[in-house]
């Protein structure tokens, strides 16, 4: 109870005790416990999302280096490698950095190389998927291959069944193409994101992170409209926003293991909820969270957007609340049923 009123932190590995263990040790430079991590996580949700995280943090150092160093025939080395040109080469472009080019032809190689060490492992194939947004005119042939269905735009589907082939519904995968839709040169990017996500979500089985995925475009439409600045907002209200958060609550967070949750998942999923005026169901996320948080997306609720101080006075006015209806609900059962 007291980590639902307390102020909320954010890290990177959320409600993953082991993985949290080992970016501590990463940040000092020591790759022991990435290494043992690795060698421990067995299914791919969670191989996926764990080289995620360690790769944000070791991008920075040399950690993968000395690993590698030491163990060259490891593959999870080899994988994290790769895991980690990948993010160099993102943050190269997000920068407009002069070496973004050679960064990105550096990574692509590391994918390759490492599809060729670990046939079986998705992940080499959401970095493929990661680096095609930087293809954002898609000059190359694989981004943009024509769609599986109707309604959607031509993009690397190749790519993403690939990685869908070793784990299907891959999380980071689906957002991956999502990123790249966004990077797209086209004033529809918005629209086809719709497309894309219920495409996605439509065939996803109960318990996928994928139920989740609308709710991330909702939240891009919001914040390109600039939803924060009219004074009657019903952008959350509307049936289909209501409709979406539900089919997430439902078909997502209530058949989910926490560990495995997504923090982000977990926050545009109590965002949703609250800004549809669903307060009880949102504080059933609300707990769920427990200390944790992620400023996306609420910043894009506050009066300058990106502000981190202002993101978290936005989740703590609507934990409060949502907790607070909960609360008031237990009150009045309680009161009923002994009367």
């Amino acid at each position: 109870m007291a980590a639902e009123r307390s102020r909320p932190v954010y890290h990177p590995a959320g409600h993953d005790n082991e993985l949290r263990a080992a970016v501590q040790d990463l940040r000092t430079g020591r790759w022991l416990s990435m290494r043992n991590l690795l060698a421990e996580t067995l299914d791919w949700t969670m191989w996926t999302q764990r080289t995620q995280v360690l790769a944000t943090v070791a991008a920075g150092s040399d950690a993968v280096q000395a690993w590698r160093a030491e163990e060259p025939r490891s593959v999870a080395a080899i994988v994290m490698h790769t895991r980690v040109m990948v993010e160099r080469a993102l943050r190269a472009h997000r920068e407009g950095h002069a070496r973004t080019q050679e960064l990105w032809q550096q990574a692509w190689e590391a994918c390759g190389d490492a599809a060729r060490h670990a046939p079986d492992d998705p992940v080499p194939w959401v970095c493929l998927l990661a680096l095609a947004q930087l293809d954002d005119r898609q000059r190359l042939e694989e981004h943009r291959l024509p769609p599986p269905g109707p309604m959607l735009f031509p993009g690397p589907w190749a790519l993403l069944a690939e990685a869908d082939k070793r784990d299907p519904y891959n999380r980071e995968a689906h957002h991956r193409m999502l990123q790249f839709v966004y990077a797209r040169r086209t004033d529809g990017s918005v629209s086809e994101a719709f497309n894309f996500v219920q495409w996605a979500a439509s065939s996803a089985p109960v318990g996928s992170a994928l139920h989740v995925l609308p709710l991330f475009v909702r939240v891009e439409r919001y914040r390109r409209e600039n939803g924060h600045k009219k004074a009657l907002d019903l952008h959350w209200v509307t049936e289909d926003a209501t409709r979406d958060a539900l089919r997430a609550l439902g078909l997502w967070f209530d058949r989910t293991a926490l560990p495995e949750a997504s923090l982000l998942d977990l926050n545009h999923l109590a965002h949703a909820l609250w800004g549809s005026l669903r307060f009880a169901e949102a504080a059933r996320v609300f707990e769920a969270l427990g200390p944790y948080y992620a400023t996306v997306p609420w910043t894009y609720r506050t009066r300058s957007p990106g502000d981190a101080a202002q993101a978290e006075e936005v989740f703590l006015r609507a934990r409060t609340r949502c907790l607070s209806v909960r609360d008031e609900r237990r009150r009045g059962s309680s009161r009923g049923s002994s009367g």
